[in-house]
């Protein structure tokens, strides 16, 4: 085709007119002779030029919405933006606090005083000619009950130690998942680490296979020292593959407890990293048993079923109905027009003393002591692990800071060197090799079992630990 810009014909044209004067030399007739020729190549020519001038829509940029789709811009989140989303979001802690405002209501019916009864009636008599048309009567009263010995007052105590306890068990579902979104959060970090440290073993020795390659076939090598070159190239690959799996199945964890759609691309901006905390077990226990929130949750259940208790005993004093009525005679009425009525009711306790409830209570009642005793031994034995277990993990990450890890880097260097001068075997290459991706590896495990102790730590004790 002509080229607009340069002016020139384009390779195509001119291999076709050098073609068709070879032909008709091969004729031995003359280009400028044969007319019919120079036509054919002038067509040849002006449609190129008019193509190249006017390009059909075939080579027109594709619309809009041809192109490729614009890939979404990633959520960038640090530990604590992972945790304030996952507060206003996780449906977890949405349906937690429903359990409060459910509190709340119980609540709101306990203050609330026993509805008034209305009652109308007739009467009449049907002897010595009595009807009801010449001596009906309309006989209309109001009752209202009177809770004695205190019953609304200790619903109304129950009711607030059972909100008490709901937003307890809010605190203790966000401690709980808390703990997992932190973990989760540093679970994507520890793959996303093994990823870059099995691409970098596999791009390293993707040289090396490279450059044995080529001595191979210099015979340089023995051809079972490229194949287990290749076999160390396949390990490494597989190890990249895993790295990704993991990645990716860690990141649907993290924006399933975020409530994020699956398209959603995380880029998480805190490292997995190490900071030295030095805590006071001691303290830890007492913070412990003073800030845990399902330790809270169970005494104010312990409280609010006193409450109850309380109830179920009041519940053997009768409460009183007292009633006021006025009665209506009709116009040919033998008695008085008009009736007042006052009277009392209450039922006499002689067999129904709520025996059975005061006993469903106190049974309560001690099945929830020896639940809050249960969880006071299990969180003291909890934050006792966690902490032996983070001084543990902690030994073995500063171990590593040392020259270990500095060793088994400069390992593979120094015996890849030797290996190429002559001075190493293959398998010295290849212990080598696995030598320093184990020892690098390790140390991000350490890294990350020391950040899930300490997490697991602080979820122990309820609190940040901040040293």
């Amino acid at each position: 085709m002509f080229n607009m810009r340069s002016g020139k014909l384009s390779e195509a044209v001119q291999d076709l007119l050098a073609s068709l004067m070879r032909s008709t030399k091969l004729r031995g007739l003359s280009v400028f002779a044969d007319r019919r020729l120079w036509f054919l190549c002038s067509i040849i020519v002006l449609s190129n030029l008019s193509v190249s001038a006017f390009p059909s829509s075939a080579a027109a940029p594709s619309p809009v919405s041809e192109q490729a789709p614009v890939a979404p811009k990633a959520l960038r989140l640090s530990v604590n933006d992972a945790l304030r989303l996952f507060l206003s979001q996780n449906l977890d802690v949405l349906m937690a606090k429903y359990g409060i405002e459910y509190r709340k209501a119980q609540e709101i019916t306990a203050r609330l005083f026993p509805n008034p009864v209305l009652s109308v009636g007739t009467l009449s008599s049907t002897t010595q000619g009595r009807t009801l048309s010449n001596s009906g009567q309309l006989f209309t009263q109001a009752s209202q009950l009177f809770e004695l010995a205190g019953k609304r007052g200790y619903r109304i105590e129950s009711a607030g130690f059972g909100t008490q306890s709901a937003e307890a068990a809010f605190e203790d579902a966000v401690r709980q998942l808390g703990f997992t979104v932190k973990d989760t959060y540093y679970r994507v970090q520890l793959a996303q680490r093994r990823l870059v440290l099995a691409e970098e073993n596999r791009e390293r020795f993707s040289r090396i296979l490279d450059i044995n390659t080529i001595r191979f076939k210099k015979g340089y090598i023995a051809e079972v020292d490229l194949i287990r070159i290749r076999l160390q190239m396949v390990d490494f690959h597989s190890q990249v593959l895993q790295a990704l799996q993991e990645a990716e199945s860690a990141r649907g964890d993290l924006r399933q407890l975020l409530r994020l759609s699956p398209a959603t691309a995380l880029e998480l901006t805190t490292e997995l990293g190490f900071r030295r905390v030095d805590p006071d077990i001691e303290k830890l226990q007492t913070a412990a048993l003073a800030m845990r929130p399902d330790i809270r949750a169970k005494r104010h259940t312990v409280s609010q079923l006193e409450s109850e208790l309380k109830l179920a005993m009041a519940y053997r004093i009768p409460d009183v109905t007292i009633g006021a009525g006025y009665a209506i005679q009709g116009p040919q009425g033998p008695d008085n027009p008009g009736q007042f009525a006052l009277n009392a009711g209450i039922p006499l306790p002689l067999f129904n003393r709520n025996q059975g409830g005061i006993q469903q209570a106190e049974v309560s009642l001690q099945s929830a002591q020896a639940d809050l005793d249960k969880t006071v031994n299990l969180v003291e034995n909890e934050v006792e692990v966690a902490y032996r277990n983070l001084l543990q993990n902690r030994r073995l990450v500063e171990a590593y800071f040392g020259e270990v890890l500095e060793d088994a880097r400069s390992t593979f260097t120094i015996a890849e060197r030797a290996y190429e001068r002559g001075g190493a075997t293959i398998l010295d290459l290849l212990d080598a090799a696995r030598t320093s991706r184990t020892i690098q590896q390790n140390y991000i495990e350490a890294l990350f079992t020391y950040q899930h102790h300490l997490f697991r730590l602080e979820s122990a004790v309820g609190q940040e630990i901040m040293s």
